[in-house]
């Protein structure tokens, strides 16, 4: 058996996000989310046709479209994350650097890591306050992200 269909399989309900502005090693907030969606690429498909033959048609690669990361029920310690929604009204050229890491069943063991490249937030959504808690609750955030890929762990 191969040593990719050996373990566990994947689990999408223990995952951690991680957000790191461009040039900065520190992560952007200390949060933690109970969703999230929109992992998700497309390609574009041209297909052509050669003269005379009507039986076949040929497909060859066009543009990649990338989705909108979606994070959902989230709560983080301070307001680092409106912080920097609005130091990217001030700056649009300011970017940030996103990783989604999926762990196994044992809650540490790294299984995939999605590394999505120059996020902007786009939409940042607080839930109905309510004075029961004391912390800062984030209903909703939304990343638009330019590239996503899925590096190959070390094991």
């Amino acid at each position: 058996m191969a040593a990719e269909t050996r373990g566990y399989p994947f689990t999408a309900f223990n995952f951690e996000v991680r957000i790191r502005r461009e040039g900065e090693s520190a992560p952007l907030c200390g949060g933690a989310f109970a969703e999230c969606d929109g992992l998700d690429m497309t390609m574009e498909v041209k297909t052509i046709r050669q003269g005379g033959d009507n039986r076949r048609q040929i497909r060859l690669t066009g543009p990649a479209a990338f989705g909108q990361l979606t994070l959902k029920r989230g709560m983080t310690k301070g307001f680092d994350l409106w912080k920097w929604f609005s130091a990217t009204l001030d700056d649009p050229g300011l970017r940030a650097d996103a990783e989604v890491v999926l762990f196994a069943a044992d809650g540490s063991s790294e299984q995939a890591r999605f590394v999505l490249s120059r996020c902007i937030p786009v939409k940042l959504k607080t839930p109905a306050l309510n004075a029961r808690e004391g912390v800062v609750a984030v209903e909703e955030l939304q990343l638009a992200y330019e590239t996503v890929s899925l590096p190959q762990a070390s094991r």
